[in-house]
């Protein structure tokens, strides 16, 4: 990146965070033009040649609060999707300290990004995030385990609104509970048997019928 697109990228950047600092206090629709070129310190015209209208600019900071957070996961975890028809069964268990230490640790630090997303869910367009990642990562994964393709929603609705329950109580308290406690409890409550039970339950029921 040269210093030209450097410059370009860091103006977006501090035009998503006044976003993301103005829905902390108040709808997207009561937001302007004026109010986020104010807070990011930058003029109508800059805003302008980056966005056309606000509803860009909303769009572009649901992507950056989502890389943020997939930032965590490193290359390996990037090239998951790629795997994920070759992958060991045990690879396809995602409730587990390897996956989500890097999630609540970027929850603890961005806590505030991540209030605005849970009290804002429709105006980041967070459904449009759960449908790509339904696509590219639970409904295969949920195919390995065989589970009926239209079961599938149901089940990764149930296991993410459990998780993000948690993260919502967690912030209320301000993230004072350790990282590693709260993985403890998401465990505890989505996997009550423990994953290798339920791995081992899941891996039978693939030489079966679907469940």
């Amino acid at each position: 990146m040269n210093r030209s697109e450097s410059r370009y990228f860091n103006t977006a950047v501090r035009m998503d965070e006044a976003l993301i600092e103005l829905l902390d206090k108040k709808s997207f629709e009561y937001i302007t033009v004026t109010e986020i070129c104010q807070r990011a310190g930058v003029n109508r015209s800059t805003f302008y040649l980056h966005y056309e209208t606000m509803a860009d600019l909303l769009n572009e900071c649901a992507e950056y609060a989502n890389r943020k957070c997939f930032d965590r996961y490193g290359k390996e975890y990037a090239d998951m999707s790629k795997r994920l028809s070759s992958a060991d069964l045990k690879e396809l268990v995602f409730i587990t300290p390897n996956y989500l230490r890097p999630y609540f640790e970027f929850v603890k630090e961005n806590r505030r990004l991540m209030k605005v997303v849970l009290s804002h869910p429709a105006a980041l367009n967070m459904e449009n995030t759960f449908n790509s990642l339904f696509h590219r990562i639970f409904s295969p994964v949920l195919g390995r385990f065989r589970f009926r393709e239209e079961d599938k929603p149901y089940i990764i609705r149930f296991y993410l609104s459990g998780i993000m329950a948690i993260v919502a109580e967690w912030i209320k308290d301000d993230c004072r509970m350790p990282v590693d406690r709260i993985i403890g409890l998401c465990m505890q409550c989505i996997l009550p048997d423990g994953a290798e039970t339920q791995l081992s339950r899941f891996a039978a029921q693939t030489e079966g019928e679907p469940v």
